[in-house]
């Protein structure tokens, strides 16, 4: 029997989600539920099921919902994500949030805290970390190939005109922190640097230094005012025995082997072409973790994943404005 899915927040992310759960075969949309009812009516008609105006109507209806989408937005893509998550897990249905988990750390602090309480599902689309090159990458450095981490380089940007102070930071680099602690590990320390594009109040460019708990150092270039058709995304990892790179999230990944001058290069990995496909592999991991009824503790690309990075980025922004090294 598919899986009854709920969408809540349907604008053009709830609708990319709710697209990828139309494509697959084990989910059904059975709710569409926005706070402007003419996003829920619009989502009802094109992916299914019914439209509902607030969570709270959409839970008061008795409806079955075995898993709900979570991607409403506000301020820096993530101050509208507090209450329908808490009322979500409150009532035990399994949440996948959209990035940032929250732009207010306490408000993460606290959806983490409800889920684990609760023991619901809870995770993040932190969907970078889903291609088939990231996968093929991590179990290269699970199984020794790389040897002792010694440093990553993650550079991310694209072009977006946003000008709130700190949207870049918080609404982009959860997908960068979140590669970063994929493949080396919890974040000990950071360093920020930043600057403004011209005519902006957003810090639109910034470079962000880390050391990590395992004793390894990072670094993320991000930018705002960059970007093009290719080279938005590269990370660059390198270790005792070999070093592993990832172009544009998903299109080449290649392996250096330290003592050798050969190397091994693949592309499009698992037919994957673009960053826009990295969506339904994000969701139906979700979907398959769901139906497989994964402890909560489990989950891949957790809501405690999402805190951490989000942690991270507050501290980008407090070792900025304090000119300090901040420890997490």
């Amino acid at each position: 029997m598919a899986l009854k899915i709920g969408i809540v927040g349907v604008g053009n992310i709830g609708s990319n989600h709710a697209g990828c759960y139309k494509n697959n075969p084990k989910c059904e949309i059975v709710a569409c539920c926005d706070i402007i009812p003419e996003k829920a009516d619009a989502g009802a008609a094109k992916f299914g099921g019914k439209a509902f105006y607030s969570v709270k109507e959409m839970l008061a209806s008795g409806i079955k919902l075995d898993a709900c989408t979570m991607a409403t937005k506000g301020e820096e893509n993530g101050g509208d994500h507090f209450t329908p998550t808490m009322e979500l897990l409150e009532a035990g249905i399994p949440t996948l949030g959209e990035k940032p988990i929250s732009n207010n750390i306490e408000h993460a602090e606290q959806m983490v805290a409800l889920a684990a309480e609760k023991k619901v599902p809870y995770a993040i689309n932190l969907n970078h970390r889903f291609t088939p090159a990231a996968l093929r990458a991590k179990e290269w450095i699970e199984a020794g190939r790389m040897g002792t981490p010694y440093m990553i380089n993650m550079r991310m940007w694209i072009n977006n005109p946003s000008d709130a102070p700190w949207f870049h930071l918080r609404a982009l680099h959860p997908h960068s922190f979140d590669v970063i602690r994929y493949f080396m590990g919890d974040v000990k320390s950071v360093a920020a640097f930043m600057k403004k594009g011209d005519n902006r109040e957003c810090w639109s460019n910034a470079q962000v230094a880390l050391h990590f708990e395992n004793g390894a150092v990072g670094c993320l270039t991000g930018s705002y005012d960059a970007g093009g058709s290719y080279g938005l995304e590269k990370c660059e990892m390198v270790g005792s025995q070999g070093r592993i790179v990832i172009d544009d999230a998903c299109e080449h990944l290649s392996f250096y082997e330290r003592s050798s001058i050969q190397y091994e290069t693949f592309s499009y990995l698992g037919g994957m072409r673009s960053f826009g496909e990295t969506f339904q592999f994000r969701i139906n991991k979700w979907v398959d973790q769901i139906e497989a009824k994964t402890p909560y503790d489990k989950i891949d690309a957790s809501g405690l994943d999402g805190l951490k990075v989000q942690r991270i980025i507050e501290a980008a922004i407090k070792s900025w404005e304090t000119h300090t090294i901040v420890d997490l």
